[in-house]
């Protein structure tokens, strides 16, 4: 199937299922009502304003271009040469898409982006400017965001050390009206403040000032990505054929595939490309990983044979229209011949990534409507904050982190898990063996360097073919504002294996009584206190003070699994986990899609 402009399903049997679930769409108006924003859609009784101004952006943010231009101009003018994003999630993963796809340019400023606690980063990035000609964006929706908080407070001592009581002009804000960080900006006489629109989330939030502001500043032409946008806002509303709905349709073929237990999105895409899989990963999974639902998003590199994916899996390849074989194609004929799903979306160039933003928005909204869920809420994110803070609280008044029982200690490597063992091996495979375990998810509080990179990369490819189940690498804190909605809110089927270090280079933080390192470390605890309450199956691992020599301890345990056997996609069994409205390929019942659950004696899990 084939909706035009780059975009076109081959699902194989699973056709006829979406084909069902679009009438039953198309009968209940939904495109109209998404485009009202009609709460009742996502299950919300009240009459709560949804956070759906990102429906609008694409104008907005094209009336408001001429003043972001002039401020461009202004900072070029000042001598600026580097600008430093301080941000997290919403707020980060967007200009981290420009950035890495578009590079460095001409006609722009060199833009990093600070996202990570982890206080050899933090110093890597201050001795890589002059910081007396370095800008930093200030970005949270919020304006309290625990990480972006301690960020600023480190620079602009930094910069106050040589600027005193000028070194508001090195800072400018991106934030909502009337946060606690709009109140400093006025405070600290920042440079400007750039207010978003509160109708917004975080992670909706690519086309607004979050997104464009720091994009305009590296030189991309953000006036052509918000124009593509525009034109994709156009394909997506009302009047547009159903079937050539380029967001509705996405939404509906991968909610579909996730209710018939296809709930592991595996993308496809160019190397440089990347970090717009980060972005969609939190998109799709911090907006649908609730209530035991969810679509999980995994990249697939590391590459693994075609024998390495299960039933559970469907793949989206992402390209350019002049160039398909440029989305990792090594194997995308072999998935196809064993009928794997497949979603295929090409673009134009990488400024269409402007289109890719709003379209993946509408899917997002789509998939959360018909998995019942609310897409623009994150009930779990708050949790691990809420430990990190008991915990930071504590180290404030004692100045150290509460002592933790550990279960093993092997090799200089520390365990901390639910159950003692004699061994690494012995009680890695133990939590391992759990028939329930559908994917895996490393999750690094380690300085994101090669060495790194290679030892979690082995180390997953390892799981992938051995344990014949998906395995993401994720670096904190980033992952618990993205994928650790899912993690805690979705299908309990993973384990979680999660890395913590001694800092070899530690920064305290003005103000405070801890330090980068030790925020880090609290984060990594209070996420895996977070997961217990959810009852999840994690172990949190102290690689000491040579963390590369502690990986490679880990990661000959993990070599050393016993394999599992996979069914293939042909095989029409059932998935491990019967979940919440998940059925088999071969049902030939559909349930209710959520727009249907406002109609009086419908019964939303029944048949048509």
């Amino acid at each position: 199937m084939s909706s035009g402009n780059g975009f076109s399903l081959a699902l194989g049997k699973y056709q006829k299922r979406v084909d069902a679930r679009m009438k039953l769409v198309q009968n209940k108006n939904f495109v109209d009502r998404l485009w009202t924003k009609d709460s009742s859609l996502f299950r919300i009784k009240d009459k709560t304003a949804l956070p759906m101004g990102w429906l609008d952006l694409p104008g907005k943010m094209l009336e408001a271009l001429p003043s972001v231009n002039d401020f461009c101009k202004e900072i070029r003018h000042a001598g600026f040469e580097n600008v430093v994003l301080l941000g997290m999630g919403g707020s980060s993963l967007a200009p981290l898409v420009f950035r890495d796809t578009f590079g460095l340019l001409k006609n722009g400023l060199n833009l990093m982006v600070l996202d990570t606690t982890e206080p050899e980063t933090v110093k890597k990035v201050e001795n890589s400017i002059n910081i007396n000609k370095t800008l930093f964006i200030v970005s949270s929706k919020s304006g309290s965001t625990a990480e972006v908080s301690a960020f600023y407070e480190y620079f602009y001592y930094r910069v106050a050390a040589g600027k005193r009581e000028h070194a508001g002009e090195n800072f400018i804000a991106i934030t909502d009206e009337g946060s606690p960080l709009a109140d400093l900006a006025v405070k600290k006489k920042f440079r400007r403040t750039f207010i978003n629109f509160s109708d917004v989330g975080g992670r909706f939030s690519a086309l607004s000032y979050f997104g464009i502001v720091p994009a305009a500043l590296a030189g991309v032409n953000v006036k052509e990505i918000l124009l593509r946008a525009k034109d994709m806002a156009e394909l997506c509303r009302p009047g547009t054929a159903l079937n050539e709905n380029p967001g509705v349709m996405l939404g509906i073929a991968v909610a579909e595939l996730t209710l018939r237990g296809c709930d592991k999105l595996t993308y496809l895409m160019p190397k440089h490309l990347e970090s717009f899989g980060l972005w969609m990963e939190q998109l799709v999974a911090e907006s649908t990983g609730k209530q035991g639902k969810g679509v999980m998003p995994f990249s697939g590199s590391p590459l693994c044979g075609a024998s390495c994916y299960g039933k559970d899996r469907f793949f989206v390849k992402t390209g350019f229209l002049n160039d398909q074989n440029d989305a990792q194609p090594v194997f995308a004929a072999e998935l196809e011949a064993l009928k794997y799903p497949m979603i295929n979306i090409f673009m134009k160039d990488e400024l269409d990534l402007g289109k890719e933003f709003f379209r993946w928005e509408i899917a997002t909204a789509t998939i959360g409507a018909i998995l019942g869920i609310n897409p623009f809420d994150q009930p779990n994110v708050q949790e691990s904050k809420k430990f990190t803070g008991v915990l930071l609280e504590k180290v404030e008044k004692d100045g150290k982190l509460p002592r933790m029982e550990p279960s093993l200690c092997d090799e200089s490597v520390i365990y901390y898990a639910g159950e003692k063992k004699e061994n690494g091996k012995d009680l890695m495979e133990d939590l391992m063996k759990d028939i329930k375990l559908e994917y895996v998810a490393f999750q690094a509080y380690l300085p994101e360097e090669t060495e790194v990179n290679k030892a979690l990369s082995d180390m997953q490819m390892t799981i992938q073919k051995n344990l014949k189940v998906p395995a993401s690498v994720q670096y904190g804190p980033r992952y618990l504002h993205s994928t650790g909605q899912y993690h805690k809110g979705g299908p309990n089927t993973g384990f979680f294996i999660q890395f913590v270090s001694n800092s070899a280079v530690d920064i305290h933080i003005p103000g405070h009584k801890f330090t980068f390192g030790m925020l880090k470390r609290a984060q990594a605890i209070g996420d895996r206190e977070a997961l217990l309450k959810h009852k999840r199956k994690v172990v949190l691992i102290d690689l000491g003070d040579d963390y590369i020599a502690g990986l490679n301890t880990v990661k000959r345990i993990i070599d050393t699994l016993q394999p599992r056997q996979l069914s293939q996609p042909k095989s029409a069994a059932q998935p491990k986990v019967k979940r919440k409205n998940t059925y088999s390929a071969s049902d030939n019942t559909i349930p209710q899609a959520i727009v249907l659950l406002n109609t009086p004696g419908v019964n939303p899990g029944g048949k048509e």
